[in-house]
């Protein structure tokens, strides 16, 4: 019954973090089809409701991915040097696996809501440009599933 309730997990958690990715993707697309004057460096343009919902949507699914992820894998605390030495190569990995999660979901979240933060109603602005923010926040949630998987088979071997 455990070993059904893990493998449906780790399915829902990819599932999800495919999902948050693809919809940064589609957010990525969305913005590039408004209206934008651009002049080297330099971008005028108008926000984009639709990257801006989907970018929200890519945000919340990966951080709630993340949450359920931290939650099933349990707590894996090294105090110091020593038991880091002492542990298992199981333990070893899954403490890599989590702390790369945590990278992953910095910079992917910190893309996604770069995104959506430039494609907020009230921020019809002129600037630096802001491409690829989605699509890389997007490859991030990508990426945070296949982390997160590794962090919990190995967390619970």
């Amino acid at each position: 019954m455990a070993k059904a309730l893990g493998i449906f997990l780790c399915i829902l958690i990819v599932i999800m973090d495919i999902i948050a990715g693809i919809l940064g993707i589609e957010a990525e697309m969305a913005q590039n089809k408004v209206k934008h004057l651009r002049l080297w460096i330099f971008e005028c343009r108008e926000p984009s409701h639709k990257a801006f919902m989907l970018g929200l949507g890519a945000a919340v699914l990966l951080a709630l991915a993340h949450v359920i992820v931290n939650l099933i894998g349990g707590c894996n605390c090294f105090c110091s040097q020593q038991h880091i030495h002492k542990a298992s190569s199981n333990r070893q990995l899954s403490m890599a696996c989590l702390i790369l999660t945590w990278i992953v979901l910095g910079v992917g979240l910190s893309m996604l809501v770069i995104g959506t933060h430039s494609n907020d109603k009230s921020r019809g602005s002129c600037g630096f440009t802001h491409h690829h923010f989605f699509s890389i926040g997007g490859i991030m949630c990508f990426v945070h599933a296949l982390f997160s998987v590794s962090y919990y088979l190995s967390a619970t071997n």
